[in-house]
């Protein structure tokens, strides 16, 4: 595991180098220098200075680039023992020698409980953030202060996590580097995220909703809102969206088919039953003791 470092090359020349390195693929002549590109691009999305995805005119847009880099990074990678003895004894594990564990200190006011967790090289984890064991942060994601990665859950590659989240036992954020200009999962601020829920393939949740347990979003999933009496979809060019402030239950629709209707089947859809409002909020008050 390695220390972040302050960046050695401003956001251009980062990109430019990256770009250059992307070009010449896994050549042997270059890859220590490409080696030292992408080691140069994890710190500064440890740091917050790039991030994999950027919200522009209200649209969250993946950056190319960035995730071109992180994709360098396993391509000219060479498989090592990872394993850290001093920290884990007995534990061992083997990974691209591009990305080992993130280091932590105190200073960095992140609360990482002992149990098992693991943050990957390259994620930016805000001061301030709570993570309970065991959980996974992988490269590429930002998690905004604030925020709880309950036991169990998993914030993929590249995934964006606002601030003040809380991401309940078992939620798991998926990611996404390929294709490299495919956008990301996006979590805004203040967002409930409940036990057990799945939110796949670039689905964009938007500031303060609640995602009741037991809810999967995905880009192919319709999404029913009783209060407006509109149905929300994604498509090939553009993610499923989750409004402001809604409250996402589990539901069912029934199967239209002859066969299936005789059947009694039905299909699991999530359904906007209500928006965000006071009782709501004091609802999830809690999380602010446990923080």
């Amino acid at each position: 595991m390695t220390r972040s470092s302050e960046p050695v090359v401003g956001r251009d020349e980062l990109r430019a180098l990256i770009e250059k390195f992307v070009a010449v693929g896994n050549q042997p002549d270059v890859a220590a220098e490409g080696a030292a590109a992408v080691d140069s691009l994890l710190t500064a999305l440890e740091l917050g200075e790039v991030r994999a995805a950027e919200k522009i005119d209200g649209t969250w847009r993946a950056v190319p680039w960035v995730k071109s880099g992180i994709l360098l990074g396993f391509q000219i990678g060479k498989l090592s023992d990872m394993s850290s003895p001093e920290d884990s004894p007995g534990f061992r594990f083997f990974d691209k020698h591009t990305y080992p564990l993130r280091r932590f200190e105190v200073s960095d006011g992140v609360r990482i409980v002992p149990g098992g967790s693991s943050i990957r090289r390259g994620a930016y984890v805000a001061p301030g953030v709570v993570c309970m064991p065991p959980m996974y942060i992988n490269v590429g994601a930002h998690v905004g202060t604030g925020t709880m990665v309950d036991s169990h859950a998993l914030v993929g590659s590249c995934a964006q996590v606002g601030e003040r989240v809380h991401l309940s036992a078992a939620a798991q954020i998926g990611g996404v580097l390929e294709p490299v200009n495919a956008s990301p999962v996006v979590v805004e601020d203040d967002v409930i995220v409940g036990g057990s829920c799945g939110i796949y393939e670039g689905t964009v949740v938007r500031a303060r909703a609640v995602i009741g347990a037991g809810v999967v979003l995905t880009r192919g999933t319709p999404v029913f809102d009783l209060v407006r009496e509109t149905i929300y979809r994604g498509s090939a060019d553009s993610p499923l969206e989750i409004p402001e402030d809604a409250v996402v239950v589990p539901g069912a629709r029934h199967v239209t088919s002859s066969w299936g209707r005789s059947e009694g089947l039905s299909l699991q859809t999530p359904v906007v039953v209500k928006y965000r409002d006071d009782k709501t909020d004091s609802a999830t008050a809690l999380e602010a003791w446990l923080r």
